[in-house]
């Protein structure tokens, strides 16, 4: 799903305020082939490969395996890995973009802004992810429980779990994208503009309105 990934991304990062340089979805697929090749919309999907591995379920079950059953506090995933990847993304449609792979820009930022600007926007992707998660877990686990009824160990057929799924994850968008355009202005190259998330927020209604 990056291509998809790429494109949400960069219509967030394209300020309502300023003129837009896409006119929406096709348009951004359109421009970014146009310069950059299919290549372009998969150019950095080695970014989130650490955060969309492992479901919960067996991630917690590795941790207990490895750790005898002490599961500690868990860290949202995009706190720890996906900061600089809005950045890349960012970078990638400038006139000259200056990372030249994932392990390049992970080591200019540091170089330039210590290890703090991996971590940019981290309110906002707590608040983002966190609401994520909790929308996403609540509306699948009552689908679930709705569909077994009286019977909690009736099997669900793998197409009804996706069906539930696709539901759940479509419920945490709609729930939580405000926060992700906030998120992701927050970790953009232009991120400078802004003084902390709440004046983001801020911003982005004042000059952009709320369908921003």
């Amino acid at each position: 799903t990056f291509p998809t990934e790429y494109v949400k991304t960069q219509l967030q990062l394209d300020e309502k305020a300023n003129p837009p340089r896409y006119k929406g979805i096709g348009d951004c697929v359109k421009q970014t082939v146009r310069d950059h090749g299919i290549r372009g919309l998969i150019a950095w999907p080695c970014g989130l490969a650490p955060v969309s591995g492992p479901s919960p379920e067996q991630g917690k079950r590795w941790l207990a395996a490895f750790l005898g059953h002490r599961i500690p506090p868990r860290l949202s995933q995009d706190e720890r890995v996906v900061s600089p990847q809005v950045k890349f993304i960012h970078d990638q449609c400038s006139p000259k973009p200056k990372y030249r792979g994932f392990f390049h820009g992970v080591r200019e930022i540091i170089r330039e802004q210590g290890l703090k600007g991996t971590y940019q926007g981290l309110t906002a992707t707590v608040l983002k992810q966190g609401s994520n998660q909790a929308i996403r877990f609540f509306v699948m686990t009552s689908l679930k429980n709705w569909y077994k009824g009286d019977n909690p160990n009736k099997p669900i057929n793998p197409f009804v779990t996706g069906v539930f799924g696709a539901l759940a994850g479509a419920a945490s968008v709609f729930g939580n994208t405000p926060l992700d355009v906030v998120k992701t202005r927050m970790q953009g190259l232009e991120a400078h503009k802004y003084k902390s998330t709440w004046d983001c927020a801020y911003q982005i209604m004042k000059y952009e309105g709320p369908l921003a």
